[in-house]
Formats: structure tokens, C-alpha cells, sequence
């Protein structure tokens, strides 16, 4: 193989991994149970510690 061939194959695997850790982070970050823990996390400016 030369180089230019395994430049173009870690072009398209590289923008398929990058693509495949996009696509997680956004479901882990709109996953139903995640509401509640970014509404808490949202909040914390607002508490006041007495």
C-alpha cells in the first residue's frame, strides 16, 4: 500500500469514528433519565449556602 491509499482510509475511518462519538455523546446527553440531573446541575448558581 502507498501512502496516499492509507491517507484516504484514515480520512474516512477518521471521520466515521469522530461521526460515531458525536452520535453517543448526543444520545447520552438526551437520554430520557438525564432531565433531572441537568435541572439540578442548571440550579446550582442559584443555591445559596447559609
Amino acid at each position: 500500500m502507498d501512502y496516499e491509499t492509507l491517507r484516504q482510509a484514515a480520512d474516512s475511518w477518521g471521520l466515521l469514528y469522530l461521526f460515531a462519538i458525536f452520535v453517543g455523546v448526543a444520545i447520552y446527553a438526551f437520554r430520557p433519565g438525564s432531565k433531572k440531573y441537568y435541572e439540578d446541575v442548571a440550579d446550582i448558581p442559584f443555591r445559596e449556602d447559609d
